[in-house]
């Protein structure tokens, strides 16, 4: 069975695994993680060393650091105002309002101050740290020595404290921290407490100089404010008793006497009976208007009817006995005629009852007028009262706008005296230290455990370190290899077209035992090179084609071979011709004599016919090196060549020429510039970047048609799963039915 249909199923190249996320998915991704991850376990070894290094010297400087012990002490910081009076007059209280702003503000103060200079100086004065050797211990420097100026030593301890304190304040919040590190624990705690307790006496000291003007200020404030609430009251009290106007005071505010009373409003005895019998008489008219509705419902023709009537007992215990003696009846009459003695009683008896019904429901409606007339004749008397009295009211009324008048003036003399006092008092009481505005809240402890050094942050932060120089020595080094190994290095070192990916045979098999199964990786990758061959040019398939590389033993005579044998079982008639007559090996690689070939041709010592030696293939021939010229170069060069090469074509379908490599010869370039086609070959991990760009340099000066490079001896194991799907362990591979 022809392969040729297979070829055309499969006719893409290897390096089309490569490229389909980019044909998918627009242009290529600037970041490829498997490429890194492939990079990374490449460098594993290195990566592993420098972070040992890097972890190792962390726990050396670790141990070798002195423990320092930091004591810290929250103090909470509450807000505070420059005002002597509140801007708002109406408040009550006299409270004084800050903006966010001044708050943010006069908390970062407070902050400068716990770390200024003059709080070190207090706290030093404190525990007379000045020239004190316990303190410089403990700082873990040396004491200053023997006649040193009290200047210097009073500069250098303050220096010390400033850098060893730390006062913190967390955003949104107003509780501040105040931390002090030293070699000692005890010595720790001991500072931060001074500190904060400092701190406190110190605010307390600013706020008592701050407020002494405004005392003197307010108090005289309060004198004159004292004078003319006790004249507005007097006027009040006398007009008061010159009109009869009765005042009416309730508890509520502080009077000029220290106690609870406050004129709250103006309640004359006229208006407040007023009051009274008004609502009585609204009580009265609606007690009336009740009734009224009463009488209503029981003055219908049918008086059993009314719900009043109904609702009554008696009536109710009356009717059930009515019923009763019906049915009584109604038995009686259906065994008997209406004038037999039982149904006569009977009916006697439930007339005697209606009689009684009536009775009780002509009392009720009785009992339902009196209190309609009842509630009428109040009515009357309450609404008379009233009119009476709205007349001695609305005469009151008038003399109370000047009382009202007089009122307001003493309220307002009231206020402004009960604020001005208020604040006389917050002033005292903020000289003192209950006003204090800083409250320790947990006091310092000596520290069970060392702040520093912390060996897990150490290890961590040699560890992170460690990383990052890894990463970097990883990334130069990376930058600075230039070797081919996988094949995307084709395009990005080379700028190539990859043609196709060649595996690294496995298990000792020998190249050639490898192409000789057709089911191997090595037979599949060269099947998958001829077919990126056949589609590598405009008019396909190149009529002649030269295989070279940069450098020996790369495996272009392998590739050379495999080329011709792939195309000759499609049925193209193929010509390989073995042009390296420095270090021949095509026919070792086919089995052939060597006693004639490209030498003797090219020297005109034998023709085409001649040279040409069939082999296993009946459509491929090999024309061998033949024996070593002195100067294969200039054979080459002496236009020999070209006409060979038109001979073969009229002959052949297809010419592959085997050739030296191309750096420190001109043999290769020199028949480059007269083939169809060249392809490079280059074998991975070996080649490098710089070799092949200047081979390419050399191929180029003769303008040749480069299709492209193959990647010989690509071992997808050492570089990471990435290509093992394609070329490593996981490779496709034929199968029996009765594989899994």
């Amino acid at each position: 069975m022809s392969n040729a249909p297979v070829e055309t199923v499969v006719s893409r190249s290897p390096y089309d695994v490569f490229v389909d996320n980019e044909d998918y998915g627009g242009a290529a991704p600037s970041f490829d993680v498997r490429k890194v991850v492939t990079v990374v376990r490449a460098n594993l070894w290195l990566i592993g060393l420098i972070v040992a290094i890097s972890v190792a010297l962390a726990l050396a400087v670790t141990m070798l650091q002195t423990p320092r012990y930091t004591a810290q002490v929250s103090v909470q910081i509450n807000n505070q105002s420059d005002q002597v009076l509140s801007s708002d007059q109406g408040s009550a209280n006299m409270a004084e309002t800050v903006s966010a702003q001044d708050t943010e503000r006069f908390l970062k103060t407070q902050i400068d101050i716990l770390s200024s200079r003059a709080m070190a100086e207090r706290v030093a004065q404190r525990l007379r740290l000045f020239g004190n050797a316990r303190f410089y211990e403990a700082m873990g420097v040396s004491a200053p020595a023997a006649g040193t100026s009290n200047e210097a030593i009073r500069a250098y301890t303050l220096e010390l404290l400033i850098g060893a304190v730390k006062a913190e304040l967390p955003q949104n919040s107003r509780l501040a921290t105040i931390s002090f590190t030293s070699n000692s624990p005890a010595f720790s705690a001991q500072v931060a407490n001074a500190w904060a307790s400092e701190f406190i006496q110190a605010n307390l000291q600013r706020r008592y100089d701050s407020s002494a003007y405004a005392r003197e200020f307010i108090a005289g404030q309060l004198a004159e404010a004292k004078t003319k609430l006790e004249q507005s009251e007097n006027d009040l009290n006398t007009y008061a008793r010159k009109v009869g106007i009765i005042r009416v005071r309730e508890s509520g505010g502080s009077g000029s006497d220290g106690g609870q009373q406050a004129t709250t409003d103006v309640n004359p005895v006229t208006m407040s009976s007023l009051m009274q019998l008004n609502t009585s008489a609204n009580q009265a008219t609606a007690t009336r208007i009740a009734a009224q509705q009463r009488l209503a419902a029981l003055s219908g023709s049918n008086l059993l009817s009314a719900p009043e009537v109904l609702a009554n007992s008696t009536v109710a215990s009356l009717m059930g006995t009515r019923a009763s003696a019906e049915a009584d009846l109604q038995r009686e009459r259906m065994k008997h005629l209406d004038d037999y003695p039982t149904i006569v009683q009977l009916k006697a008896q439930v007339s005697a009852i209606n009689q009684q019904i009536n009775a009780v429901a002509q009392s009720i409606r009785g009992s339902v007028k009196q209190q309609y007339d009842a509630a009428v004749a109040n009515e009357r008397t309450l609404q008379k009262q009233v009119s009476t009295i709205n007349t001695s009211a609305m005469a009151e009324q008038d003399q109370s706008v000047q009382y009202n008048l007089l009122a307001l003036n003493a309220d307002t003399n009231r206020s402004l005296y009960d604020g001005l006092l208020q604040r006389f008092k917050e002033l005292n009481a903020a000289a003192g230290i209950s006003a204090s505005n800083i409250a320790v809240i947990d006091n310092a402890a000596p520290p069970a455990k060392p702040s520093s050094p912390i060996l897990v942050n150490n290890v961590l932060i040699g560890l992170f370190a460690g990383l990052v120089l890894a990463a970097l020595v990883v990334l130069i080094r990376f930058q600075f290899d230039d070797a081919v190994r996988v094949p995307e290095d084709v395009e990005e070192k080379l700028g190539m077209p990859l043609l196709g990916v060649i595996p690294k045979v496995q298990d000792a098999t020998s190249p050639g035992a490898a192409m000789a199964d057709p089911k191997s990786a090595m037979s599949e990758g060269y099947n998958s090179l001829r077919s990126a061959l056949l589609y590598s040019s405009a008019a396909g398939l190149p009529r002649t084609l030269l295989v070279t590389s940069s450098q020996p033993a790369e495996g272009k005579s392998t590739t050379s071979y495999a080329i011709a044998t792939g195309l000759a079982r499609l049925g193209r008639k193929v010509a390989l011709l073995d042009a390296d007559m420095r270090r021949p090996a095509l026919h070792t690689t086919i089995g052939v004599q060597n006693d004639r070939g490209m030498s003797s041709l090219l020297t005109a010592q034998h023709t085409v016919d001649e040279v040409l030696q069939p082999t296993a293939n009946e459509n491929l021939q090999v024309v061998t090196s033949g024996p070593i010229p002195p100067s294969p170069t200039e054979l080459l060069s002496s236009g020999r060549l070209t006409q060979v090469l038109a001979e073969l074509r009229e002959r052949f379908d297809v010419v592959v020429i085997d050739s030296p490599p191309v750096l420190g010869l001109a043999d290769a370039p020199l028949m480059s510039a007269v083939v169809d086609g060249v392809v490079m070959v280059v074998q991975s991990d070996r080649s490098r970047r710089g070799s092949l760009r200047a081979s390419l340099r050399r191929l180029r000066t003769m303008q040749p048609n480069v299709l492209g490079a193959v990647l010989t001896m690509f071992d997808a194991s050492k570089v990471g799963n990435r290509y093992s799907e394609y070329y490593g362990y996981n490779y496709y591979r034929y199968s029996s039915d009765t594989d899994a």
